[in-house]
């Protein structure tokens, strides 16, 4: 099952630690090279002998020991996934905001493998906004979280919190590593975020893009294989980027170049960025004093980026586009896929509750070059993007 697979795990603090004692048998079992990392407070729950013994490797908790020292670049690239389980609140937390004070979390800021967490903790404590706002975080970093059970917790209470039972995180791991591949040796151009379009040194006209969308795709594309470079417009938030190769431009024309200088390497082209339609025909080049009543502005379209890549590319290509739309929606969308040559257009309507900019969520419907028309429910932009790369590898499949 997972014959010569090499996993990392990582524990943390928690009760649910002793039942890694049985998660490192199953996974030895299944085929695996085990390496474990215990943080301080794990080594309360359960012992670093017994699971060297089980995982026929020592056990890790130290950056130091002596005068030697634990290599935590290396380690975070050895493994073809990384699990932290349980994934306690504090370790969480660490991970959020990217704390770095033990092996672990160095291990983990240094990971270039997918990673994979398993909560542990009471149901308080779960359902905690802060507990929540922080799953949310390495969410969008390009994480995945192992959905916790409901029943006896270690406070005696019933109810959420519960780590995932140790058959259940194979079964999730061996799922995870068999559909991370398809799109090996594939290689994926993805743009992401706003255009600024200056109007003078300090100025300029924009858009609400967070870039979360296109980054959640860049990563899941990435996951399941392939290469990935990401055209990534100026976004404010501080994404982990990861195993991609990055471009990072400003205006819609540093866009469309950088776009059409590799999309001729590229079998998958996703052009999930918010675009300016127009920019200023004239940037001052001083800052523009408020001296008149009235001020007006006279704009020029932009470059299709999404046209022009449909205008020449070839028929073992995939191009997929976004229409965010107000009104007429899937009138539009249809008309877009048609008049730029793409093969999908993922529809986002800025009618829908927890859509468009900003979300952490997103409600979305593809429109496919055969006709298809692919509904789904608000989910968070990660498994958005999983709906959007299943949806690319079914044209591959078709």
């Amino acid at each position: 099952m997972l014959k010569g697979k090499k996993i990392l795990l990582g524990i943390s603090g928690s009760i649910a630690a002793y039942k890694t004692i049985v998660l490192t048998r199953l996974l030895i079992k299944a085929g695996a090279e085990v390496k474990i990392i215990l943080t301080p407070a794990a080594k309360d729950f359960v012992t670093p002998l017994t699971l060297s013994t089980i995982s026929k490797n020592p056990v890790l908790s130290e950056i130091f020991k002596g005068e030697q020292w634990e290599n935590h670049v290396l380690l975070g690239r050895w493994a073809d996934i990384m699990i932290i389980a349980p994934l306690s609140c504090n370790t969480l937390a660490k991970m959020a905001n990217g704390i770095c004070d033990n092996l672990l979390m160095a291990v983990y800021l240094s990971a270039t493998c997918p990673v994979v967490v398993a909560p542990a903790m009471d149901e308080d404590m779960w359902n905690h906004v802060s507990t929540q706002q922080n799953l949310n975080k390495i969410r969008s970093y390009g994480n995945e979280v192992i959905p916790v059970n409901n029943g006896e917790l270690a406070s005696g209470l019933y109810g959420n919190g519960r780590m995932a039972e140790p058959e259940e995180i194979l079964t999730f791991i061996s799922e995870r590593l068999d559909i991370s591949l398809p799109l090996k040796g594939k290689k994926a151009l993805v743009s992401a975020g706003p255009t600024h379009e200056p109007l003078d040194p300090v100025r300029f006209i924009g858009n609400h893009s967070s870039g979360k969308m296109g980054i959640a795709i860049a990563h899941e594309l990435s996951k399941r294989g392939a290469e990935v470079h990401l055209v990534l417009g100026p976004v404010t938030n501080d994404f982990v980027l990861n195993g991609l190769h990055v471009t990072r431009v400003q205006t819609a024309d540093e866009m469309y170049q950088a776009c059409h200088s590799s999309f001729q390497l590229m079998d998958i082209a996703v052009m999930a960025a918010a675009v300016a339609d127009y920019t200023p025909q004239n940037i001052a080049s001083t800052k523009i004093k408020k001296n008149e009543e009235q001020f007006n502005l006279s704009l020029v379209k932009t470059k299709d980026i999404l046209k022009s890549l449909g205008e020449i590319k070839t028929a073992k290509q995939v191009l997929v586009g976004f229409a965010l739309e107000t009104n007429n929606e899937s009138q539009n969308a249809k008309g877009k896929l048609k008049a730029k040559n793409a093969d999908l257009i993922v529809l986002n309507s800025m009618n829908d509750e927890g859509a468009g900019f900003g979300h952490d969520t997103n409600k979305i419907t593809i429109f496919t070059k055969n006709g298809r028309e692919l509904k789904f429910d608000k989910k968070n932009k990660q498994d958005v993007a999983k709906d959007i790369v299943n949806t690319i590898i079914d044209l591959y499949d078709a």
